[in-house]
Order: structure tokens, then C-alpha cells, then sequence
């Protein structure tokens, strides 16, 4: 999953100057519904749910799948892949928030230093950023960031949701395939408003771009994570999370010219201090419920 998680954020960079951000995110979660029914019923799962279920399912699918895509794909219009990815890491820490206030799970001393931790290797990578880029493009840093920010919160609200009960009244892949449908639907209302009629290019890169995250980065992916969680716990599981953003910056360092200084080497070890530190503070028993529905250092990542 990290290695897959880790090279969509380059996949989506590349989208970015072939259409407009919303329509390749209606065309990705297009077909990953279509990849979503089919492995469902691949695995003879009823598609029925409950209103309360398919209440949760648009609600997951607007955070997760439209909102937090289109905020993350305008994201990358301005900052590397690797820093959204990096960024992306401190998902842990609304997560912790969200998990406190709706759910009443507590937040631990060694949790806040980790988080402080990550922050400040962030808060570096970013100055490395706009000290590269110079002051009139450090505006399209600053823009970067909100987008990236909002697609966070959106994300995090998702992990919360996908925490409750009602969730775990249906299957992972039939939950995920209705959330995807509601989201597609949502995704083609916006994308309609904001860049006009479809665009859909027909070059052979884009096309293969759009099938892979679809199919490998969503429809492969999301089931599993979910299963992981639901398995191992949430603070296992989210070890994921410090693995995607190294093969990230990876692949930014060799196909989109990332720069590193000592200033970025240094930030980017501090940022994935701070999260493993984060991680291991809300780490719990597999046998404990609270491991598996703990959303405090889920990560569902918007790749």
C-alpha cells in the first residue's frame, strides 16, 4: 500500500496540465466505482444497506472522495508531490483532534510531542520551499498549503466516520462502493460548475494515468487499508503512513526535480520522527476495540 500510495501523488502531478483538476477526479472515482461494484460482487456481497448506512456512505464519499481530492489535486498546482505527501502525514493530528471531541478518546503527552515534532520538520521543508522558490512564487507555496490543509480536514473527517459503528454494519468494499458512487456524482456537479462541459483527453498517458489510480491506487488500496485497521488496530495500520511520503519525495527528487539542502534533509528526518513518535503513543492491543476503531492516527490517504 505504501509503495502504491506513495507513487499516485506523482500520477495526479502529472494530470494536472492535460484537463482540469476536477474532471480527472470525476474520471478516477468514475471508474473506481465501476472497479468497487465489481470486486463486490466478485465476493457475493449483497449491495443493500441500511438509510443510516447509506446516510454515513455519502457522507464518507463527499470528505473522502470529493472534497479531499479536488482540494489535493489543486494542491499539487502549486507545490511538489512530495511535500503534499509529506504534509499529508500529519493527517495523525486532526485525526487526534476529531477522535477527542466526537468520540471522547484522550490525547496522550508522548502524542503531542510527536506531533510537535512532525510540525517542525514540515514547518522547515516548507521554508526550504519558499526559500527555492523565492517571494512572488512563495504565494503559490502559501496556496499549496491551504489546499492541502482543507483536504486534511476533509480526510479526517472520513477516518472518524468510517470509525463508527453504523460502518461496521456493512461490508469494507460494499460501504466503499456506494461511498465512491455518491462521491463520482458529486465530483461531475463540481467539476461541471467550476470547468464547464467534460474534458476527458484521450492521450494514451492520461488515460493509463487515470486507470491506474483508479484501479490500483483506489480500488486495490482502500479495501485493504480499511481491512488493516480493522485487523490490526488504527496505530499499526498507520505505520503506512510514514512509509508513503519517503517514496514520495523519491520519486519528486528523480522525476520533478526536488532539490534537497541540508535545511530539507533535516526537515524531512524531523517529520518522520515526529510521526513514527506520534504513531507508536496511540498504539493499542489488537484484542482492544479501541484499536480498531481508534481514528486518532488512522490514515486515509487522498492518493
Amino acid at each position: 500500500m505504501a509503495l502504491i500510495w506513495g507513487s499516485t501523488w506523482f500520477v495526479i502531478k502529472g494530470q494536472l496540465d492535460v484537463a482540469p483538476p476536477s474532471w480527472s477526479v470525476t474520471w478516477r472515482f468514475a471508474l473506481a466505482t465501476l472497479g468497487m461494484f465489481a470486486l463486490a460482487l466478485v465476493q457475493r456481497h449483497s449491495f443493500r444497506m441500511s438509510g443510516r448506512a447509506h446516510l454515513l456512505a455519502v457522507a464518507i464519499g463527499v470528505a473522502q472522495f470529493c472534497l479531499n481530492f479536488n482540494f489535493v489535486y489543486r494542491a499539487e498546482l502549486h507545490l511538489t508531490s512530495g511535500i503534499v505527501a509529506v504534509l499529508f502525514g500529519l493527517l495523525v493530528v486532526p485525526n487526534a483532534v476529531f477522535a477527542r471531541i466526537f468520540l471522547g478518546q484522550p490525547i496522550t503527552r508522548r502524542f503531542l510531542v510527536g506531533s510537535a515534532i512532525g510540525l517542525a520538520g514540515i514547518a522547515l521543508l516548507l521554508l526550504h520551499e519558499a526559500q527555492t522558490v523565492g517571494v512572488a512564487a512563495g504565494r503559490e507555496v502559501g496556496l499549496g498549503i491551504l489546499f492541502t490543509g482543507l483536504g486534511i480536514l476533509s480526510a479526517s473527517s472520513a477516518n472518524v466516520m468510517q470509525a463508527s459503528a453504523v460502518a461496521r454494519t456493512a461490508p469494507i468494499v460494499v460501504l466503499l462502493s456506494w461511498a465512491m458512487l455518491w462521491a463520482s456524482l458529486a465530483n461531475c456537479a463540481i467539476a461541471w460548475t467550476i470547468a464547464g462541459p467534460p474534458v476527458l483527453p484521450l492521450e494514451s498517458t492520461y488515460l493509463l494515468g487515470i486507470a491506474y489510480l483508479a484501479i490500483i491506487g483506489s480500488v486495490v488500496t482502500f479495501p485493504l487499508y480499511f481491512a488493516l485497521i480493522r485487523e490490526l488496530g488504527a496505530g499499526r495500520a498507520a505505520y503506512n503512513g510514514v512509509v508513503v511520503p519517503v517514496v514520495a519525495m523519491l520519486l519528486s527528487t528523480m522525476f520533478e526535480g526536488y532539490r534537497w539542502s541540508v535545511l530539507a534533509a533535516a526537515g524531512g528526518a524531523l517529520a518522520m520522527a515526529g510521526m513514527v513518535v506520534a504513531l507508536r503513543a496511540r498504539q493499542l492491543p489488537v484484542s482492544s476495540p479501541a484499536a480498531v476503531s481508534d481514528p486518532a492516527t488512522a490514515r486515509s490517504p487522498a492518493r
